[in-house]
This record gives structure tokens, sequence and C-alpha cells, in this order.
């Protein structure tokens, strides 16, 4: 049986992702049933409906794939693992997904989706001063993966080699990335700019180059402190030398 620390579910999470459709003290029994996925999901007569059960059941399900894969590695995890974690069993998993790769493909979803909304959020404040809002992203970027190295390392190291499905949709994620970059540039650095969409290809391929790096190897605790690093390097191709190194802190002269 895994221990408790390694089943420890973020009750803030997970309760997010049950949605608001549910009244406040359906919320708070589920509560009691998501704290920790260590302890099995009960059986029997309960005083939550079939549907918000399912969603906790779901839940539990991916975020036991989610400390699974972390441990792991997508190759070497399997069903077993994810239940256990999970506190779940294997009928369960069954109910709620095809295979593993189903569940592995369900968990990525949501883990780039709350890192998509994040950034998107981020970069919102920046306005309409461009290094803002990439100064904003990146920032969002670097904090997701210092506050959730589980679900950083799924997005941008495991689902690279998990499947097809999973790489393809991991392209798909940075690729809107870079389309953001380029679109804002365009519309707000002063003067336009007439370079290819592929410099934000670049950039974003940089910058995810780097984090999969430090998610291999477990270097997380600078993470923030890159963002000046990685302002330069996005800053650089577009306004120049003497621009990206003010992110850095460079004399300008």
């Amino acid at each position: 049986m895994v221990s408790s620390d390694r089943n420890q579910i973020n009750r803030e999470l997970l309760l997010a992702a049950l949605g608001d459709e549910w009244p406040a003290d359906l919320i708070e029994t589920a509560a009691e049933l998501v704290a920790d996925s260590s302890s099995r999901f009960p059986t029997g007569p309960r005083r939550l409906p079939g549907d918000l059960v399912r969603a906790i059941q779901r839940e539990r399900l991916l975020v036991g794939m989610l400390g699974a894969v972390s441990e792991l590695g997508y190759r070497s995890t399997n069903v077993q693992e994810v239940i256990e974690r999970a506190g779940m069993s294997r009928p369960t998993f069954y109910e709620h997904f095809a295979n593993k790769e189903a569940c592995f493909l369900a968990a990525f979803d949501t883990c780039a989706r709350r890192l998509r909304d994040q950034i998107e959020t981020a970069a919102d404040e920046g306005g309409d001063v461009w290094r803002d809002r990439i100064r904003g992203g990146f920032g969002a970027l670097l904090s997701f993966a210092a506050a959730e190295p589980d679900a950083a390392r799924m997005v941008i190291v495991e689902a690279r080699a998990a499947t097809p499905d999973a790489a393809r949709r991991r392209i798909a994620l940075f690729d809107y990335f870079a389309t953001c970059i380029d679109e804002k540039v365009r519309e707000l650095l002063p003067g336009g700019t007439t370079h290819s969409p592929i410099t934000a290809s670049g950039v974003v391929g940089g910058v995810e180059s780097l984090l999969y790096a430090r998610l291999n190897k477990g270097r997380l605790d600078d993470l923030p402190a890159l963002l000046p690093s990685l302002m330069y390097f996005a800053v650089l191709p577009y306004e120049g030398h003497l621009a990206a190194g003010e992110e850095l802190g460079l004399k300008t002269t």
C-alpha cells in the first residue's frame, strides 16, 4: 500500500474541478471524501448525488495518474499504480476510462487547461504593453512549474514521449502559446513587426527546452529567478540587445 504522503490530494484544486453546480453543503461533504486519496472511496449508501460521486471518482483517478506518472514515468505506470493512489477499485477505473492512455490524456488536458488559464490571466494584466504581457505570462508559467511540479512534468516532460496523441496535444499547446506571442507582438509592439511567426515558435521552444531540462533533473528551487533570463531571450529577437538587456538589469548606453 502506498504511503499517505504520496497520495495527498490538493483539496482546493480538486473541489474547483468539481464545479459549482452543487450546493455548498454537498461540496463540503464531498471535501471529506477527496482530502486524502489514501483512504478508499466509501461504498454503500452516500449522502451525495450519483453525478457528484462520479465526478469525485474521476478527479481522484486523474490525481492518481498525475502522482504515478510523476514518480514512475508514463511507461512504467500501470492501472494498478493509479488506482492505489486514487483509493479506487479497478472496475471503477474502467467505468471512467477505457485504458491507461485515456486517463493520462484526461489528466493532461486538465493540467494544460489550468496552465493556459493561469498564463492568460497573468498576461492580460499586462494590458497593452507587450513586454508586460510576456513577463506576466512567463511569470505564471514559472510559478505553475514551481507550485505544481507534477502537473508541469506531465505537460512538459511525460507527454513528450507518452503516446502519439499525448505528443500531439503537447505540440498544440505550445503552438497556441507561440501564436499568442506572435499576435500580441504584431498588435502591440511599436511599429509592429516584420518577423516571421517562427520567431515566436523559437521563443516558446527555447523556454520549453529549459523547463524540460529543469523538470527532468528536479531543479525546481530557483524557477522564479529565471524570469529575467526568459525575458531577455524573448525580447532579443524583437527589440534587440539593448532592450533585452533592460530585462536583465544591464546598463544600456
